[in-house]
C-alpha cells in the first residue's frame, strides 16, 4: 500500500483540527510527496510535546501504508521542542512542521505502539 503524499496528509490533518476547533498552523512546508512530518503541540502552560515519524520497526505490517508518529518530547518546554526541530531540519531540510496550540494536548495523530 502506498502512503498518502505529505502535502495531502498535512492539508487534511489541518482541516480535521480546524473542524475540532483546535488552532493549528503550517509552520514549514517540506517536500510535497515524501517529506517527513513533525507536529509540535504547545500546551500554552510552558510545556510542549513533539511528535515525529515513527521508526519503521514500530509499524505493523498491516499499517505499512499509514502515517504513524512517535513521541519525541513529552512535557518538555517549547524551547526543547524548537531545539529538536532545528536539529531535525539540519538533518533533513525537506521536513514539514505543524504547530498546534491546545491546552489539552490534543493532536489526533496515529501513534505507533
Amino acid at each position: 500500500m502506498q502512503r498518502l503524499r505529505s502535502d495531502f496528509w498535512v492539508s487534511a490533518h489541518l482541516r480535521r483540527l480546524g473542524v475540532e476547533g483546535i488552532p493549528a498552523v503550517l509552520r514549514r512546508r517540506g517536500a510535497a510527496e515524501a517529506g517527513a512530518v513533525f507536529v509540535k503541540v504547545d500546551r500554552l502552560d510552558g510545556t510542549a510535546d513533539l511528535y515525529g515519524p515513527a521508526p519503521q520497526a514500530l509499524i505493523e505490517a498491516e499499517d505499512a501504508g499509514e502515517r504513524r508518529f512517535s513521541v519525541l518530547i513529552a512535557g518538555g518546554t517549547p524551547l526543547d521542542a524548537e531545539e529538536r526541530l532545528a536539529k531535525e531540519i539540519r538533518f533533513d531540510s525537506d521536513l514539514w512542521i505543524v504547530e498546534i496550540d491546545d491546552r489539552q494536548g490534543r493532536h489526533y495523530l496515529d501513534l505507533a505502539a
